[in-house]
């Protein structure tokens, strides 16, 4: 309701005579009521205000108004409360914490406070029209903006969801419904979503709201961080070079991963997509890369399970975990990627690295087309609205590397997203696979075979590619994936049966040997060196006369063996920038010797 709609209007009965116009009705909330004079005073101000000709006054008894009034007309609310001039004097002061110089301050804060005048507390109030299955619609506040959080006289908060052609708002809600009735007052905060954040956050688990959830102390964050931003322009990037190692030797060798890329996870339920994210976290210990895991709508138990394993690898140190289990409404669900991607954002803004994951990102879209369909919004492909795209697009698209200018941190993007019976051509799917840098295909035939982790070579791909390597990693990936692709391929022509000819027995050999060796179990994350020294040997045939249910232990075995014996040379190869043919052979040498020492399997 504007002004102009609460003045009286003219009215006439039906034969003709004029009627008299409503008295303008004014609603005064205080704990001790207003004298005489005062009241005399309100009606003047009301009466100029509104050019009405009368004021019905409504006169309630409200504790928490503490002293002075808050009046109601309408929409409109004039904050002329003890606590509303408390926050226009803290308001006044703000702006002088700019000033260095005490004695500056101190005269500035006399001259401020003796020429103060309070302004009329004016804002605009909405009212509740119906609210249920944790959706209001409001009538009033007609300037409020789309994501604008908004509180109501419960104190719980929401958010603007859903702006209408016939002047209600559809507002989300991030709380218990249950005290909120229709007719509730409901005001703007003129903020957007944001947590509040800091360095001290590390370690902790959150909510979407930013409110700490493990039973520990507040972060005490004094810094409050938008939870939605513009993605870095063209020009605020730059191109991605740097290899985030997962440790996973499938992945790395294959599939690299680059700091500031978005690289998805995809693959069925039970495939083991979060065990590589989770992999991919505790293989950045003393990296200096800060990881935010978000688990939206996950049962709380596997949250749990996830920060058990964190905590006992000593990885929760520098990671923060953004949780909104099953449990949490839809709304908080819906924001709960966002304000993960705000914490990663704060440390990227300040020239770190961060990675951070969304699992998943199927049940973020599950959440937000009900809150879709809670606010009557026309569905589309599978009964998700047509901005779902955008949904997740805006979400990824702030995963970068950002130029040095702007400090050169990063922020690299591990989003999940679970398949139906591996189809990948789905709609959710589809959609995000167009928006990252590449993807993972974790099979289920693969993973219930033993192969694990379950990564099928043919549908995975990263677009950053040997850019994101080590010149030693480079180098000595070779043919692997083709070598690995032909091996399937033959497999299958092998299972009609027949004679095989002498190469395509030794091609099918050699192809269930590198299988093995791409087999790792879950938290055992391989250094650089001993997946450079696997590959080489690999390639070089070295594991072909080995059993293949003795590949894995003869492999630790030759592992060790460097370790013990030529151990400057793996540390060339973790550390060093450069990577000679020298280098190569004598990697070469030294996995010769050992096999030639091998009188039987180990």
């Amino acid at each position: 309701m504007k002004k102009q709609d609460t003045a009286p209007v003219e009215q006439r009965f039906e034969d003709g005579t004029e009627a008299q116009p409503t008295a303008l009705r004014v609603e005064i909330d205080c704990v001790n009521p207003p004298s005489e004079e005062q009241l005399a005073q309100i009606r003047r101000i009301m009466l100029a205000e509104y050019q009405a000709e009368d004021v019905e006054f409504v006169i309630k008894k409200v504790p928490s108004v503490v002293g002075g009034f808050n009046i109601f007309v309408g929409d409109d609310n004039y904050d002329w409360s003890t606590l509303g001039r408390i926050r226009q004097l803290r308001k006044s002061f703000q702006g002088l914490k700019k000033e260095y110089d005490r004695s500056r301050i101190i005269s500035l804060l006399r001259e401020d406070i003796q020429g103060f005048q309070l302004d009329p507390g004016h804002q605009q109030v909405g009212f509740v029209q119906t609210v249920g299955d944790g959706i209001a619609v409001i009538e009033g506040l007609h300037d409020v903006a789309y994501g604008e959080i908004v509180l109501f006289d419960c104190g719980v908060k929401g958010m603007v969801q859903d702006i209408r052609t016939d002047g209600t708002t559809g507002i989300v809600l991030f709380g218990d419904d249950n005290d909120i009735t229709e007719g509730s007052r409901v005001v703007r905060t003129r903020r957007t979503a944001g947590i509040p954040i800091s360095n001290r956050i590390l370690g902790r688990m959150i909510n979407p709201l930013g409110k700490v959830i493990d039973g520990g102390d507040e972060v005490g964050a004094k810094e409050y961080f938008p939870i939605e931003r513009p993605a870095p322009g063209i020009m605020e990037r730059q191109s991605v070079s740097r290899p985030l190692e997962t440790g996973i030797l499938a992945i790395d060798s294959m599939f690299p991963i680059g700091r500031g890329q978005r690289e998805l996870i995809i693959g069925d339920r039970q495939t083991g997509k979060t065990s590589v994210a989770v992999d991919a976290i505790l293989n950045q210990k003393g990296k200096n890369v800060i990881c935010v895991y978000v688990a939206i709508g996950q049962k709380a138990s596997s949250v749990a399970k996830v920060v058990n394993i964190l905590k006992k690898a000593g990885a929760l140190d520098y990671t923060v975990i953004v949780s909104s289990p099953a449990s949490d409404p839809a709304s908080l669900q819906y924001i709960a990627p966002y304000a993960g991607c705000a914490v990663a954002e704060y440390f990227m803004y300040r020239g770190r690295d961060a990675l951070v994951i969304y699992d998943d990102l199927s049940k973020h879209a599950v959440a937000y087309r009900t809150l879709s369909l809670l606010l009557e919004r026309a569905p589309g492909r599978e009964a998700y609205p047509g901005d779902v795209f955008y949904l997740h697009s805006r979400l990824l698209e702030r995963a970068a590397q950002l130029s040095v200018e702007r400090g050169g941190g990063s922020m690299t993007a591990l989003p999940i997203v679970e398949t139906q019976a591996g189809d990948v051509s789905a709609y959710i799917p589809t959609n995000i696979i167009s928006i990252t840098d590449g993807q993972i295909f974790l099979e289920s035939e693969l993973f219930f075979a033993g192969q694990r982790p379950a990564v099928n070579v043919g549908l995975s791909v990263s677009r950053v590619g040997g850019a994101a390597q080590t010149q030693a990693m480079r180098k000595s990936v070779g043919s692997i994936r083709l070598d690995l692709a032909q091996y399937r391929e033959m497999q299958v022509f092998s299972q009609f049966g027949g004679d095989l000819d002498e190469q395509t027995t030794r091609q099918l050999r050699y192809g269930a040997g590198l299988m093995q060796l791409l087999r790792q179990p879950n938290q055992a994350s391989m250094p650089m060196w001993e997946q450079v020294v696997t590959l080489l040997c690999a390639q070089e045939q070295m594991f072909l006369d080995v059993p293949v249910k003795q590949i894995k232990q003869v492999q630790r075995g030759l592992l060790d063996y460097f370790t013990r014996n030529h151990n400057s040379l793996c540390l060339k190869l973790e550390h060093g920038k450069s990577y000679t043919d020298a280098m190569r052979q004598e990697i070469l040498e030294a996995a010769r010797a050992y096999f030639a020492g091998l009188t039987g399997p180990q």
